[in-house]
């Protein structure tokens, strides 16, 4: 279903043939993910999208999502964003992050996108956003800017896991 959510377009090309694959398998093994039933909506070169339906487990005291799993959400978004540029034989680490939490995030479904603002060969800048959709209604709940290494020859493989 789409909300409307504003997304960028695929401004920069992926270095890795496989992008589309990679960013995918990556998300698959991501335990954190997994924990809170995140899910990869959609991904394109610089941009990813994800998904959180509302548990009351992942709460804070008044109901709302709470800010750590905003937080977790909106980085992964962000860094697989990132990810999908990067070469093959490589992997991402986040390295800095901030954000602004607009609004309670009251709502059933989370939604987190991320975008690539800056593509370097070693340092990837990004843009992450976060909205509640609560009974069709669409609240911009948090924004963040993050700075993601890109760890050359470091591929993920299932030995390193």
């Amino acid at each position: 279903m789409s909300y409307g959510i504003p997304r960028g377009e695929a401004r920069f090309p992926p270095r890795d043939p496989q992008w589309n694959e990679k960013v995918r398998e990556s998300f698959a093994r991501q335990g954190a993910m997994d924990l809170i039933g995140a899910s990869l909506v959609d991904v394109w070169p610089g941009g990813c999208e994800i998904h959180l339906p509302y548990r009351a487990d992942l709460s804070q005291q008044h109901g709302f999502f709470h800010a750590g799993i905003t937080s977790t959400v909106v980085d992964s978004a962000a860094g697989f964003a990132g990810f999908s540029l990067m070469a093959a034989n490589s992997s991402v680490l986040s390295v800095e992050f901030k954000i602004n939490l607009l609004a309670p995030a009251d709502g059933e479904l989370m939604i987190a996108t991320g975008e690539v603002i800056k593509s370097g060969k070693n340092l990837v800048i990004t843009k992450g956003d976060a909205w509640v959709v609560k009974q069709g209604k669409i609240t911009h709940c948090a924004m963040m800017q993050q700075t993601l290494m890109t760890m050359h020859g470091k591929a993920i493989t299932e030995k390193s896991i």
